[in-house]
């Protein structure tokens, strides 16, 4: 995901926020302002008339967010409809696919497995399980799990987005970077395999392990009847977006779901550097791989990959997130852990910037 974009894009939105917009269907926290991401107190007035205009502006129909400051959550929001057609507005209890923010979840959920020595960051994966899908490539003997979660396996996205739907290895493991959902599902094969269970297992070993621990009660890989009751539809431009997967598939790169309230203690978790040993944490930031000059992704402010998180490197500190985007859905968090500060926004939206264009004007000065 991108972090910061041009100069001047910035400069528009700090004159944009400052025009009002009117909402609908909004909670509001009783505080007057917070502090953004350079640490500059904002006023909670300027931040929803924000909000209203570019929920207009990109056909946003539906929001859950939660900025942390000091650790703690400083300001919570929910906002427009979880269902325009029913005019059901979004709620405290309303669930949105979080699509690829699975991704640095799991990868937490992993290191607890590394602390423990079930799993070698650093040993092929072949070793724990060999994998059929790429077993005409040699090379994928090579592929580990610190390959996966900082996306250098050279599997493609998905391999669905090709006409011969078949999985390939663009470049030799490690050595350069491609964005990956397929290594991460191999990833959660080897771990299931580990623990000799499926994806119903997978679930309910996250849950005893990371989500009860946390308190976390609705941010699920696997979703049950409150979740899916519950679950905003998803628009793609003003149309209902249709289930696109299985509710009961583990899926590590995609089907996290969740609702701002609940995902912020996950991220004051990590802030406050909770459930796993300092050593953990230390790999988990550590950065992996960084991008060359020239990537579209280190143009707009992403630095480095960690395990599981894009870094952007800040003149005031670094900061770690990670975006997604599902058929409908659109979310992103960013935490800066040495500042205590964290953002997170769910949206029913397909695609959406607004996701980005908000973070864009939580740093402006």
């Amino acid at each position: 995901m991108l972090f910061i974009r041009k100069l001047l894009l910035i400069i528009l939105l700090a004159i944009i926020y400052l025009l009002h917009g009117q909402g609908y269907g909004q909670e509001k926290n009783t505080k007057n302002t917070i502090k953004n991401l350079i640490g500059k107190e904002v006023s909670i007035d300027s931040v929803e008339a924000f909000i209203n205009l570019q929920m207009k502006t990109l056909n946003v129909p539906g929001i859950s967010l939660a900025i942390i400051n000091d650790g703690k959550v400083a300001y919570h929001l929910t906002k427009g409809y979880a269902d325009v057609a029913k005019k059901k507005n979004v709620s405290n209890r309303t669930i949105f696919e979080g699509a690829s923010l699975s991704k640095p979840l799991f990868a937490y959920f992993i290191m607890g497995f590394v602390e423990e020595g079930q799993l070698d960051l650093d040993k092929p994966l072949y070793k724990y399980l060999p994998y059929d899908d790429i077993a005409y490539d040699e090379r994928y003997k090579k592929i580990t799990a610190r390959m996966v979660l900082s996306h250098t396996t050279g599997f493609p996205n998905w391999r669905s987005d090709y006409e011969d739907n078949k999985l390939f290895i663009s470049f030799e493991p490690g050595t350069a970077f491609q964005y990956s959902g397929e290594g991460y599902q191999y990833l959660a094969k080897v771990l299931a395999h580990i623990l000799k269970t499926d994806d119903a297992g997978l679930e309910k070993i996250y849950q005893e392990r990371v989500a009860s621990k946390l308190n976390l009660k609705y941010t699920k890989f696997i979703q049950d009847s409150y979740n899916m009751k519950n679950k905003a539809e998803g628009y793609k431009d003003g149309i209902v977006v249709g289930e696109d997967d299985d509710p009961k598939i583990f899926g590590s790169a995609f089907s996290i779901h969740s609702e701002a309230l609940d995902f912020s203690k996950w991220l004051i978790a990590l802030i406050n550097k909770e459930g796993l040993s300092k050593e953990s944490y230390d790999e988990l930031f550590k950065t992996q791989f960084t991008l060359p000059d020239g990537h579209l992704q280190k143009q707009g402010g992403v630095t480095d990959w960690t395990l599981g998180f894009a870094k952007a490197t800040l003149p005031f500190g670094s900061a770690y997130g990670h975006g997604g985007n599902n058929a409908g859905y659109t979310s992103i968090f960013v935490i800066e852990p040495e500042s205590k500060w964290g953002y997170v926004m769910f949206t029913n939206a397909n695609q959406s910037q607004l996701p980005m264009v908000f973070l864009q004007y939580l740093m402006t000065p």
